[in-house]
C-alpha cells in the first residue's frame, strides 16, 4: 500500500466544511469528476480553494485491498471504488458535518407559494414530493428546493437543490426503478415547466406529506403529533444510509449514534409543532386543490 498523499480536497456544503485524502500511486485531479449528484442530494457542494480541517473526514488508499470501514470519526476506503459509493459516503459524511453546525438536510421539496413556505416531505414512503414541487411552481410558485431542503435550527429552509431529477447516475449508483423520471413529467404536465428560484432563507409554514396514487380519492387530514415526528424522522434520517449497500458484499458502515439519533429526534419534535396536512390524491392537480384549501383556512 502506497502511503503517498496524491489529494488532500475540501468539499463545503453550507458552513459545514469535509476533508478528504487521497493516497496511493497514481496522480488524481479530483476526487470526483461530476459534483451533479453532491448538488443534487445535499444542496451546493462546492470544492473549496483551500484547506481548513486539520485531519481528513475520508481517507483512501487506492493501492489497498478493497475495503471499508469507519471508526466513529473518519471513514476509510482501501482499493477501487467506482464514483458511486465514494458519492454516497461523502453526502452522509457531510450531512453528519451539516448537522454539527446546525444544518439539517431534510428529504423534501420546497416552494414559496401564496406568500409561504410550503415543504413537501418524502417520509416513509416517498409518494409525491418532487411532482408536488412542479405542479406548485406550475401555478406561480418560486422554487424553494427539489431533492433536499436544508433546514436551521430555527426551522427556516436556508439552502436547497435545484434540479428535480437526477438524470446521470455513475457506476455503483444504478436503479432501474428510477430510469425515466421525465416520463412522470411528461404523463402528468406534457412538458416541464419553467420557474423562478426564491433565494431568500424563509419559515416553513406548512408541511405536506403527500401521496399521489392514481387508485386515490382526494383527502387531506392534518396529521397528529407521532405520525409528524414519525414521517419527518424518516426523511432527515435517509442521508445516513443506514439500509444502503454499497457494493455486493459491502454495506455502509453505521456513523450514526444513539447521541446524534436522540439530538435528531429533539429537532425533528421542535421542528414538527408546525402544521402537518397528509394528502392524498390521484395526480399532482388534485394534490395542489388541497395544498390550495389549506392555505385559504390558514
Amino acid at each position: 500500500m502506497s502511503s503517498i498523499l496524491r489529494l488532500s480536497e475540501e468539499m463545503a456544503a453550507g458552513t459545514a466544511r469535509l476533508r478528504i485524502d487521497v493516497h496511493g500511486s497514481q496522480p488524481v485531479e479530483h476526487v470526483l469528476d461530476d459534483m451533479s449528484f453532491l448538488d443534487y442530494r445535499l444542496a451546493e457542494v462546492r470544492i473549496e480553494p483551500e484547506i481548513t480541517r486539520s485531519e481528513p473526514d475520508i481517507v483512501w488508499h487506492q493501492d489497498a485491498d478493497k475495503s471499508i470501514s469507519y471508526d466513529g470519526r473518519q471513514m476509510t476506503f482501501g482499493g477501487p471504488w467506482p464514483a458511486g459509493p465514494i458519492q454516497k459516503v461523502i453526502v452522509t459524511m457531510l450531512a453528519l458535518r451539516m448537522e454539527s453546525t446546525g444544518l439539517h438536510p431534510f428529504h423534501a421539496s420546497a416552494v414559496r407559494y401564496q406568500g409561504r413556505t410550503v415543504l413537501f416531505l418524502g417520509g416513509e414512503s416517498n409518494h409525491g414530493k418532487s411532482m408536488g414541487q412542479i405542479e406548485a411552481c406550475r401555478r406561480g410558485a418560486l422554487l424553494v428546493s427539489t431533492e433536499t431542503t436544508v433546514i436551521d435550527e430555527r426551522g427556516w429552509a436556508v439552502l436547497g437543490s435545484k434540479a428535480p431529477f437526477l438524470k446521470k447516475r455513475t457506476e455503483g449508483t444504478e436503479r432501474v426503478d428510477k430510469a425515466a423520471p421525465d416520463r412522470g413529467v411528461e404523463k402528468f404536465f406534457g412538458s416541464m415547466p419553467s420557474w423562478e428560484i426564491h433565494t431568500e432563507p424563509s419559515d416553513v409554514d406548512v408541511v405536506v406529506v403527500p401521496a399521489i396514487d392514481g387508485n386515490f380519492d382526494p383527502s387531506c387530514s392534518e396529521m397528529i403529533p407521532f405520525e409528524r415526528h414519525f414521517q419527518t424522522f424518516h426523511s432527515v434520517q435517509n442521508y445516513f444510509l443506514l439500509n444502503e449497500l454499497l457494493a455486493p458484499g459491502s454495506p455502509m458502515p453505521i456513523v450514526d449514534t444513539d447521541e446524534l439519533r436522540a439530538a435528531r429526534a429533539d429537532f425533528v419534535r421542535r421542528f414538527a409543532e408546525r402544521p402537518y396536512f397528509f394528502v392524498r390524491a390521484a395526480n399532482p392537480q388534485v394534490l395542489l386543490d388541497e395544498v390550495d384549501r389549506v392555505l385559504r383556512a390558514g
